[in-house]
């Protein structure tokens, strides 16, 4: 089934188009390549007569340009016609230009243009009707123009299937226009096959109606499948462009350079997109006001900008322009929209501020301050109120000594000048000012600021007036040596009538004077001394000395200054040792340091000169000084220096010679660090040698064994029991046993003897028993009870054995013997346990004798006393291991 040839070339004149076929031929690889369009003989103006392929040629390209008028290309490679052409020839050519500026290359597009006349032959009846196998009917692309005036039905085109040779065919379609919105627009003829449309049609609202067009037979069934039959409309420049806005309002400085942006306008079109419908040119109709023109616009961007160096706000605040947009590239046929722009020129300082006089005048009081004397007017012509019409006012001369200032009143922005520093008649009687003005922003043209008129002179007259006495200058200085004589007259403060510039008829008082050292005449002014003055009194001492002075005229007006004293320093005083007490530690420490100052200045001070006086030779005996620096002098004792407390006379000289003598009391102690010093009520130590120690240890020693010969002597002889030949030649061993034993023993002649070792009365010297012991028989001394031997002594005498004893006793058969033993070692030993009990300073030693309580049996520590458990064969071995103070007493010997 197929549309039928003959019948559509008849009917072509209706649908006035012809099949445009774009032909492509490859050329050489480094040209692009040739298009050829096969058009009609004659083409309207403004119709797409094909479409060539840019990108493929030249991608970056931003220019395109043809070679013949008659023909524009647009940007997607669409060909337009520019005018009305008629073919005369069967072939025409044009070249289409691709450049890139910014590479600096182009390239060249041959278009070639081909009429080709169809020859319509007759086929004759008997002639084959050629057909292709299995070939399904389809239909012509087909347009229909927009709008289009009729007559209605149009006919579009017809639709043939070639079941239709065969059997007896009906046509119908369906799709939008037919059966769905719009309804009815189209139709098809049901035994022909004609398509018409009933009515105009407007593109921007249906720009393709995509039919189905269906072939049955007489009973019902499908002759064909059904055609896809899409219907184009073909656009008419039936819609005007319109602006996005019908007011536009921009604004723009009017300091603003040449070319500067002002805004952008757009406007939007209906028809077609990429056609000359749609291409659309701006341009400006009318500016308000007409002349000059301040303003340009791109005619395909919308962009607005100035053409104008400068605008003036002042002149023109505002304008106001009527756009014009228009399709179809801007041509007369084009359509036409209009909008309309209100630009705004916003102020810049470009009006410098002027003064509206170039001199002004002022009066003012002299001594009077915080006044206003003047106000100052300027114009400027830039917006009221904001910072390039606010006015900064700036003293650019005479105001060197401070005396003015000059502000701006915000409200009227006049400049206001003010005293702020007291003027004085007698010294300036007239002021010249030189006032200079700018706004707060800076200026906004680059052109020279005018200088003759943004400054102005101001003359400022001063007024005499009748003043009290002047204290000028407030502060004057004097020098006054220290220890001047009382009543010396120095020169004081001195004041003046600044009117007379005299001294005459004034009175001076005194308002303050620290320590009252001074008074001061009333007519003339001189201080007079009422007090030794001493600079070393004053704190600090390098400060001066100052006194507050009132001066009064005739008519009680008054003014005050200060006189400062200046206090001359004179050497009216020695150098003083810091120190008046030492400790030297010997011999950890080999000397030490004294520090002196001076309390007059540094001409009357150090270097110092320390020295020991001939008056004492003991001093010089066992010290030396040395210099250690201009302050400080060393102190060293020498070898033949003994521990005690010294007092040495030390003199010390400043530069001038002037000298003092200081009782320095030194303490020479036997200790690791002063602060461990401990005073000693002996001028001189008793010190003992080694020999003297061994004496008394073996003295004490000897005691000992004299008492346990006669303790064993009278049990011996009172029991008449003798020992054993096998004991009698054996030595005296002391036994190291602290227990009490048991509670009855065998005494050494026999009888069982009871002890008392738990009576509260227990005795220091009860006398044990003898027992055999492998072969050795031992003689203990116990202690009853917890007495010691401590226990038993008082103050200022020593008691015996016989005070200390308490309980009963069974060896009074043996009391006289052990009484003359008793009365003739006890008062010896205890006067020799008595000092060895004692340490140099008198004091209970706490390692010599102590006092133990019951421990128990067979103690292993075993005797804690210092020479209880040496025997007689080794009594010197313990020289070897004394404790340590013993062994610091025998350094001190051996040095002695």
């Amino acid at each position: 089934m197929a549309a039928a040839g003959p019948r559509r070339s008849l009917r072509g004149a209706v649908c006035r188009q012809l099949l445009l076929t774009l032909v492509i031929f490859s050329l050489a690889a480094e040209t692009c390549k040739e298009v050829i369009l096969n058009v009609p003989s004659k083409l309207e103006a403004d119709k797409i007569i094909g479409r060539v392929n840019l990108e493929e040629c030249f991608s970056s390209a931003d220019l395109i340009q043809s070679s013949d008028p008659d023909f524009r290309v647009l940007n997607d490679g669409s060909v337009y016609t520019a005018r009305d052409v008629v073919l005369s020839d069967e072939k025409r050519s044009f070249t289409i230009r691709l450049s890139d500026k910014r590479k600096q290359t182009q390239k060249e597009v041959a278009v070639l243009l081909e009429h080709q006349k169809k020859v319509l032959k007759k086929r004759h009846t008997r002639e084959t009707v050629l057909r292709r196998a299995k070939r399904r009917w389809a239909p012509i692309p087909c347009s229909m123009q927009e709008n289009s005036l009729g007559p209605f039905p149009l006919f579009l085109q017809q639709v043939e299937s070639d079941a239709a040779q065969n059997y007896t065919v009906f046509y119908s379609i369906s799709g939008r226009g037919v059966d769905q919105e719009p309804l009815n627009l189209f139709y098809i003829e049901r035994d022909t096959g004609n398509l018409f449309c009933t009515r105009p049609v407007d593109r921007e609202e249906y720009d393709v109606f995509d039919l189905i067009a269906y072939a049955s037979t007489a009973d019902g069934y499908s002759a064909d499948q059904p055609l896809p039959l899409p219907i184009r409309v073909e656009d008419e420049n039936d819609n005007h462009p319109v602006f996005t806005e019908a007011i536009y309002n921009f604004e723009v400085s009017e300091s603003s350079r040449l070319g500067t942006t002002v805004g952008v306008v757009c406007a939007t079109d209906r028809d077609e997109p990429d056609t000359m419908h749609t291409r659309l040119k701006y341009s400006i109709l009318e500016q308000t006001p007409r002349s000059p023109g301040r303003f340009s616009v791109h005619p395909s961007t919308g962009v607005i900008t100035t053409v104008s160096h400068y605008l003036d706000r002042e002149v023109v605040d505002k304008y106001s322009l009527i756009m014009k947009v228009q399709d179809m590239d801007g041509q007369f046929f084009g359509l036409i929209g209009t909008s309309t722009c209100i630009i705004t020129v916003t102020d810049s300082n470009d009006n410098a501020p002027t003064f509206r006089q170039k001199a002004y005048e002022a009066f003012v009081e002299e001594n009077v301050f915080n006044v206003e004397i003047l106000r100052i007017s300027i114009e400027d012509k830039d917006l009221i109120n904001t910072a390039n019409w606010r006015a900064n006012f700036t003293i650019l001369k005479g105001n060197e000594n401070g005396h003015f200032k000059i502000s701006t009143d915000k409200g009227t922005n006049e400049g206001v000048l003010c005293v702020v520093k007291p003027l004085n008649y007698e010294e300036n009687r007239q002021v010249n000012l030189e006032i200079g003005v700018s706004n707060e922003v800076p200026f906004a043209r680059d052109i020279p600021r005018v200088t003759a008129l943004n400054r102005a002179l101001v003359t400022v007259h001063v007024r005499d007036l009748d003043e009290g006495p002047e204290c000028s200058p407030a502060a004057q200085f004097v020098r006054i040596k220290e220890n001047l004589a009382v009543g010396s007259k120095i020169n004081g403060y001195k004041a003046y009538d600044p009117d007379s510039r005299s001294s005459n008829g004034l009175r001076y008082k005194k308002l303050h004077d620290p320590k009252g050292w001074i008074t001061i005449d009333e007519i003339s002014g001189s201080i007079i001394t009422s007090k030794t003055l001493d600079r070393e009194v004053e704190t600090p001492k390098n400060e001066l000395y100052n006194i507050t002075v009132l001066v009064i005229d005739q008519d009680n007006r008054s003014c005050t200054g200060t006189l400062a004293v200046d206090i001359e320093d004179v050497n009216d005083n020695p150098p003083d040792i810091l120190q008046d007490y030492v400790v030297i530690c010997k011999p950890k420490m080999e000397y030490t340091d004294i520090l002196a100052i001076d309390p007059d200045e540094p001409v009357h001070g150090a270097p110092f000169y320390f020295s020991l006086p001939n008056t004492s030779p003991e001093a010089n005996r066992l010290w030396t000084l040395t210099k250690v620096n201009d302050t400080a002098a060393r102190l060293s004792y020498r070898k033949n220096a003994g521990f005690q407390k010294y007092t040495i006379p030390i003199t010390v000289k400043d530069r001038a010679g002037q000298s003092a003598t200081k009782m320095l009391t030194v303490n020479l102690c036997d200790c690791p660090h002063p602060s461990q010093c401990r005073e000693t009520s002996r001028s001189t130590g008793v010190i003992l040698g080694k020999w003297a120690i061994l004496a008394i240890l073996l003295g004490i020693a000897l005691l000992f064994s004299v008492l346990l010969t006669l303790v064993c002597g009278v049990f011996g002889a009172t029991k008449g029991k003798r020992f054993p030949e096998d004991l009698a030649q054996q030595n005296l061993i002391i036994s190291n046993t602290e227990a009490p034993g048991d509670d009855r023993v065998c005494s050494a002649n026999g009888f069982m003897t009871q002890t008392v070792n738990n009576s509260s009365q227990g005795f220091c010297g009860t006398v044990g028993s003898g027992m055999k012991n492998g072969g050795q028989e031992t003689i203990e001394m116990m202690k009853g009870g917890n007495q010691t031997l401590e226990s038993c002594r008082g103050a200022g005498h020593h008691h015996t054995l016989d005070s200390c004893r308490g309980g009963h006793t069974e060896v009074d058969n043996c009391r006289y013997t052990y009484s003359e033993w008793h009365s003739f070692t006890q008062p010896r030993l205890g006067e020799k346990l008595h000092r060895c009990n004692q340490n140099e300073d008198h004091m209970p030693s706490q390692d010599y004798v102590l006092t133990y309580n019951y421990e128990g049996r067979g103690s292993p520590a075993g005797s804690v006393g210092c020479c209880s458990e040496k025997q007689e064969e080794d009594v010197l071995d313990f020289l070897n291991n004394l404790e340590p103070k013993f062994i610091t007493l025998a350094e001190a010997c051996a040095k002695r």
